[in-house]
């Protein structure tokens, strides 16, 4: 089976390609030969999601999913959230946001964050939506050169290295994406 991914971004393509199952493909919009950008206008993960997974359906009649991911941190009561991408304005870098974090998060004794992903699936015309989440804290530093956004100050619960300093594999075992990616193909499984 061929799905969508509505994303631009090569890293959560990455991530979502190495978390598959035998069987599926998941086309970028890339490599599907879609050139949009879709917006993220919305105040929650779920609306941004669906908002990206509706305009791919519209677009090609095909079967396609989307996610939108957050990072909540509990000292800043849930922000960065669903602004996390443009945290440090819609011009950020990844460092930007990160160094953005670290200055807000200084002195706070309470460090504790999620990432939280929401994947919306259009299947036969119908929308789904699963859910993954990663329990975790924020670093005082930044530490690690791999991954994406967040990952070099997010150490997840029963690690105690970042994100940035895993491989894709050590990530996908704790991994908020790959977790709601295992939800979406589960519920695939059984159609």
């Amino acid at each position: 089976m061929q799905l969508i991914f509505a994303t631009n971004n090569a890293h959560k393509v990455s991530e979502i390609q190495k978390a598959i199952p035998a069987g599926y493909e998941v086309l970028s919009l890339k490599a599907a030969g879609i050139t949009v950008d879709i917006p993220e206008p919305h105040d929650t993960l779920e609306a941004n999601a669906s908002e990206k997974s509706g305009t791919i359906l519209a677009m090609t009649g095909q079967n396609c999913f989307s996610e939108d991911t957050g990072l909540e941190v509990e000292a800043l009561k849930g922000a960065p959230g669903v602004r996390s991408a443009r945290y440090a304005g819609d011009a950020a870098s990844f460092a930007d946001n990160v160094q953005l974090l670290l200055r807000n998060m200084e002195g706070q004794a309470n460090r504790k964050a999620r990432f939280r992903t929401v994947i919306s699936l259009r299947y036969q015309g119908q929308e789904h939506l699963f859910e993954g989440i990663c329990t975790g804290h924020i670093s005082t530093a930044v530490q690690g050169e791999g991954g994406f956004g967040y990952d070099p100050v997010f150490v997840p619960d029963g690690d105690t290295r970042t994100f940035a300093q895993m491989t894709l594999e050590e990530k996908n075992q704790y991994s908020h994406r790959a977790k709601a990616v295992a939800a979406l193909f589960d519920f695939l499984a059984k159609q």
